[in-house]
């Protein structure tokens, strides 16, 4: 297996590529964690002065969490809670990259890759993009940790909408929600994407760390008792958690039954 996430530089921007194009950029373990450690390096990089995050090829930002791993890697919910702060760590490395970050998103953005993308500074997609968190067919919850960014960026009802509907909808209903900040033609994602990337570099650097950092203060934020950060993992010791993955897998239609 090549590298799963990639790091190129040019000049004071950092280009971070999820590299999984096989499986529309679906983040399996190893990934999450590189992606945190790519992250916090180039946070500690001086010499950039923006990040610009992006998926290998141009038909998915991300399509999620590998759901093939499940089985093995959160399987109940003590499993589902080492991989859950895997993945909390790695939001929070995105969220608190010291330097403006920008998603560059073609085609599919969905669970995972929309949390991802949501913990960005900005976020450009292409017309034929694609959102949404499904996850409600795999009778299973987005935890605190994972839920936190979506939430500060929708607010309350879009992120209901989104969580309880399933759904997954085009660039312009995303535009229209909020979850992006710039729609353009498909061909013209990646050029626009590091334009804006080039007038954030362009800015006094500090001052841009500054104002993340005062917005940052600004935001509202719960303290979350350690039990109730727990409950976020109960849904992997549930029949419906197994019989949703099942489904997903065999590309079945889940019946659910509330345990």
């Amino acid at each position: 297996m090549g590298e799963t996430i990639l790091v190129k530089r040019d000049g004071a921007i950092a280009t971070v590529t999820l590299n999984n194009p096989d499986k529309l950029n679906a983040l399996h373990r190893r990934m999450w964690d590189a992606l945190g450690t790519a992250m916090k390096d180039v946070s500690a990089d001086d010499a950039l002065r923006c990040v610009v995050l992006r998926g290998a090829g141009e038909k998915a930002f991300a399509a999620g969490a590998d759901i093939s791993e499940f089985a093995t890697e959160r399987s109940d919910s003590k499993q589902a809670k080492v991989y859950g702060t895997l993945i909390h760590d790695t939001m929070q490395a995105v969220a608190r990259c010291r330097h403006p970050t920008v998603a560059m998103i073609h085609g599919a953005c969905i669970g995972g890759g929309l949390e991802i993308a949501a913990m960005c500074d900005m976020r450009v997609c292409g017309e034929s993009s694609r959102f949404g968190v499904p996850i409600n067919r795999l009778g299973l919850t987005m935890a605190y940790g994972e839920l936190a960014g979506l939430l500060e960026l929708a607010g309350r009802a879009v992120t209901l909408e989104i969580l309880l509907e399933g759904r997954v909808f085009g660039a312009e209903e995303a535009f229209r929600k909020g979850l992006v900040n710039r729609v353009v033609p498909d061909g013209d994602v990646e050029k626009e994407a590091l334009a804006a990337a080039r007038r954030i570099a362009e800015g006094a650097p500090l001052v841009a760390r500054w104002h993340k950092q005062f917005i940052e203060r600004l935001s509202v934020r719960n303290d979350i008792p350690a039990e109730e950060w727990d409950e976020g993992f109960a849904c992997f010791d549930t029949e419906d958690y197994r019989t949703g993955v099942e489904a997903f897998l065999k590309k079945a239609k889940p019946e659910f039954r509330g345990k």
